[in-house]
């Protein structure tokens, strides 16, 4: 179970490459079971795969706003965060402890989470869910740092 489950429902897209599938699968039942609609978008298997299919399929139902916060796994979480944070308004946190995990959100606003499956045990990703989806973002002085990014974002090719 996500420890501390959240007040509210959310919907979750997760991904994973064939490094991260069973991580991504324990972190599935762990939401649907603290009541959160999952939205898996794979893969679902040991096969080799390509990363950055299932970042993009994650980071698209981010962007348009069929999900809350998007969940993607890979052997290390470097490669499924650098295709996450390729698109325009994802702002995807690679985090390997839940102070990164709540500083992400608190600070930068993230609305995807990268994990490494080789990285980092599974009691320490539940941790980590948790911290991530229960802290909220603070506003304030990032508020004008993000909107730095934003636009940041708009100006490259």
């Amino acid at each position: 179970m996500v420890r501390g489950a959240m007040t509210r429902s959310l919907i979750l897209a997760l991904g994973a490459d064939h490094g991260g599938v069973a991580l991504k699968n324990r972190l599935a039942a762990a939401l649907a079971e603290a009541g959160h609609e999952v939205r898996d978008y794979g893969t679902d298997g040991p096969a080799s795969v390509d990363y950055p299919d299932f970042a993009q399929a994650v980071c698209a139902a981010i962007e348009d706003k069929q999900a809350d916060f998007g969940i993607l796994v890979c052997g290390t979480g470097i490669g499924m965060s650098i295709a996450a944070n390729r698109h325009p308004g994802i702002r995807c946190g690679l985090v390997h402890d839940v102070t990164t995990a709540r500083l992400t959100r608190a600070h930068n606003n993230a609305n995807v989470l990268a994990l490494g499956a080789r990285i980092i045990g599974e009691e320490v990703a539940l941790d980590i869910l948790h911290a991530f989806l229960a802290t909220e973002f603070e506003g304030g002085r990032h508020e004008r740092r993000l909107a730095k990014l934003n636009q940041a974002t708009e100006t490259t090719p």
